[in-house]
């Protein structure tokens, strides 16, 4: 039997492949599994040849530093397929390297399963032509993607947002906050600022300034901090507790949110709750993003919606007192601005599918595969 390889570029990446090598070891306990990625696909069972961490990195500019790094695992990927023991590529978001790595697989006529797919409807609709030449078939998360690929001629599938099987389980603000030992009737402010080292040291003073003029506002509001569970912060940048790889008891724990933009938004949506967006990046990175970028929004819970849940503070708008001007209300448990974004925020649940992703992904794989 040849092997399923798995190509993550992040830490996301690594918990969505793991679940659909979960799924698949347990329907075919006898398909070999290797890839990059981290701790979710080794427990898993997959056969980890890189850690994830030589690929997370983020932005046009900070891109550049890395791309010798890139280059030589891309040669060890090529390698790999070209031996003949690759049965089936399966890519997961990170489209600057993993077109490439499809590129590799379909010309050594190995087939490729795309599982979260690049966001072509925000910026690079140039690599479309490239999808439908390169990619066998692919595995759409949001509701609007499947008809826009399956139109430039990728055989695309919506599969439902995978954040949706961890749903269930998610507990009651009651079991969070004990859980997490805070007060079970106070105000509680989660405070998102990223799990990537360039998104910290851009995101952490303005995020945590915006925290400080809340309780100077709202005496009694008690502010945690969620990270990644490498993620180190000095005391004297933070003086928040820290939270480590806990991300929904988290939200589910507070009344309001603080939360850079990307999926976070959207387990935000999963948990029902309200939140401002903030985000920065370097200027170069920006510049570039201003001219490329297609859409009104960069929030995920705003794309899907198709306006704005939640306000979004981008680059210089992002200003910590106008910040905590727009989350003050969405504090207060009982006022209209709290149930209008929960009522939006219902909305967008509605739109990610039904339960059941990583199953249907698994299913797929394995059809491919053979």
């Amino acid at each position: 039997m040849r092997e399923i390889l798995f190509v993550v570029g992040e830490a996301s990446g690594d918990l969505h492949a793991g679940k659909v090598a979960e799924a698949i070891r347990a329907a075919r306990p006898d398909v070999p599994m290797a890839g990059i990625g981290g701790g979710h696909m080794r427990a898993a069972g997959v056969t980890i040849l890189e850690p994830v961490e030589r690929l997370a990195v983020m932005g046009f500019a900070e891109v550049l530093a890395h791309i010798p790094k890139h280059w030589a695992l891309l040669r060890m990927l090529k390698r790999r397929i070209e031996t003949g023991r690759v049965g089936l590529v399966v890519l997961l978001d990170y489209p600057g390297f993993n077109l490439k790595v499809a590129e590799v697989a379909h010309r050594a006529g190995i087939p490729v399963l795309y599982y979260i797919t690049p966001q072509v409807w925000a910026w690079g609709a140039g690599r479309l032509p490239t999808l439908a030449r390169v990619v066998t078939r692919a595995a759409s998360i949001l509701p609007f993607e499947e008809a826009l690929l399956r139109a430039h001629g990728v055989n695309a599938t919506f599969v439902g947002h995978p954040l949706l099987d961890r749903a269930g389980a998610l507990p009651t603000m009651r079991e969070a906050r004990r859980q997490l030992g805070l007060s079970e009737t106070g105000e509680v402010l989660a405070v998102f600022p990223g799990s990537r080292r360039a998104e910290l040291a851009r995101h952490l003073q303005p995020f945590v300034a915006t925290a400080l003029e809340l309780q100077r506002r709202r005496p009694g509001l008690e502010v945690i901090v969620s990270v990644a569970p490498t993620v180190r912060i000095d005391a004297a940048d933070c003086p928040f507790p820290l939270v480590h790889g806990q991300s929904f008891p988290v939200l589910r724990a507070a009344t309001a949110g603080l939360l850079k933009s990307g999926t976070t938004t959207l387990e935000a949506a999963v948990a029902d709750l309200p939140h401002v967006i903030g985000y920065r990046t370097s200027a170069i990175t920006y510049g570039i993003a201003k001219r490329v970028v297609k859409i009104p929004r960069i929030g995920l819970v705003n794309v899907v919606a198709g306006r704005e849940v939640s306000r979004e503070f981008v680059q210089d708008a992002f200003e910590p007192l106008r910040v905590a001007d727009a989350l003050a209300p969405l504090l207060d448990a009982h006022s209209a601005e709290h149930a209008a974004a929960r009522e939006g925020l219902a909305a967008v649940r509605g739109a990610l599918g039904e339960p059941g992703a990583s199953a249907r992904v698994a299913a797929m794989a394995l059809e491919m595969v053979g």
